[in-house]
């Protein structure tokens, strides 16, 4: 009897190599599928990132205009420490310029403006082809490249 009993458990025990294929194949499929949307949404994160330190810098570059009659070019005014433009922003996935217009009374008379740009500076992040680079103005206007719509939703 104990020869029966050792029999049958042995036939019932464990995987088929086909069973084994079938969840390696479905692991695969699903591991092709999720890697690069990860990826995508890990690029949107630091999107936001940029957009979030333009902002930041238009603000600060309000408050001194409203304090100095004119915006700043050095960062040191702004508050973010020694340094020059362009400025590593978030983690160092983007870096901040900044082009400004300084007052001309004319004629004709020039007030004084400012665009920030944002532009990817690693390998990962230059691979993000819907949004290569954030423009801010003074007057407010937001855009990028290629895409404006998509990138500053």
């Amino acid at each position: 009897m104990a020869k029966r009993n050792a029999s049958r458990q042995s036939g019932t025990a464990g995987f088929s190599l086909v069973e084994l294929m079938v969840v390696v194949v479905i692991a695969s499929v699903l591991v092709a599928i999720a890697i690069p949307t990860y990826i995508n949404e890990v690029r949107k994160s630091r999107r936001t990132e940029a957009k979030t330190a333009l902002l930041d810098l238009a603000g600060r570059e309000e408050r001194f205009y409203n304090t100095n009659n004119t915006y700043s070019a050095t960062p040191s005014d702004l508050g973010y420490g020694a340094g020059a433009f362009p400025l590593a922003v978030g983690s160092g996935y983007y870096d901040v310029n900044i082009a400004f217009t300084a007052y001309s009374p004319g004629p004709p008379a020039v007030a004084p403006t400012y665009t920030l740009t944002a532009y990817p500076v690693t390998a990962d992040q230059l691979k993000d082809t819907q949004c290569t680079l954030f423009t801010l103005t003074s007057t407010g206007l937001q855009s990028s490249t290629p895409n404006t719509t998509v990138c500053w939703q």
